[in-house]
C-alpha cells in the first residue's frame, strides 16, 4: 500500500496523481514537431544570352568608361550572361579599349586605357 502523508485522504492522492499525469495527445511526439522556415528564395536572374545590337552598342559605349572592369561587373550592370561577358571583355581588349591589370584563372580584372593615360600626365 502506498504511503500517504498524515491527515490526507485517498481522494487527495488521486487528485495529485491525475495532475501529474501527462495530458493525452493525439500524435505523441509528432504533435510538437518543429516547423522549419522555407528560407529566403532568390529570384532567378533573367540575363541576356545572345548579344543583340542594343547590348553590343551599350557594351562598347559604357564599359570602357568604367575604372574597374571584370566579368562579374559586366554581368551585374549590363544584365548579360557570364559567357557573353567573357567574350565582350576579350573583344574590348582586342580593340584596345581596355587594358588587363590582373590575370588570374578565377578572375580577370581590367581597366579603361584612358585612366592610365590620365595617371601618367
Amino acid at each position: 500500500m502506498p504511503c500517504r502523508p498524515f491527515g490526507c485522504s485517498a481522494d487527495y492522492v488521486l487528485i495529485q496523481a491525475k495532475a501529474k499525469a501527462p495530458a493525452p495527445s493525439s500524435g505523441g511526439k509528432a504533435a510538437k514537431k518543429k516547423k522549419w522556415s522555407k528560407g529566403k528564395v532568390k529570384d532567378k536572374a533573367q540575363h541576356a544570352v545572345v548579344c543583340d545590337k542594343a547590348t553590343f552598342d551599350r557594351i562598347m559605349k559604357e564599359a570602357p568608361t568604367w575604372r574597374l572592369i571584370s566579368q562579374s561587373i559586366l554581368i551585374e550592370r549590363l544584365k548579360v550572361n557570364g559567357s557573353l561577358a567573357r567574350v565582350a571583355i576579350r573583344h574590348l581588349e582586342k580593340e584596345g579599349l581596355i587594358k588587363r591589370i590582373v590575370h588570374h584563372s578565377g578572375q580577370l580584372i581590367y581597366s579603361a586605357c584612358f585612366f592610365d593615360a590620365l595617371h601618367y600626365e
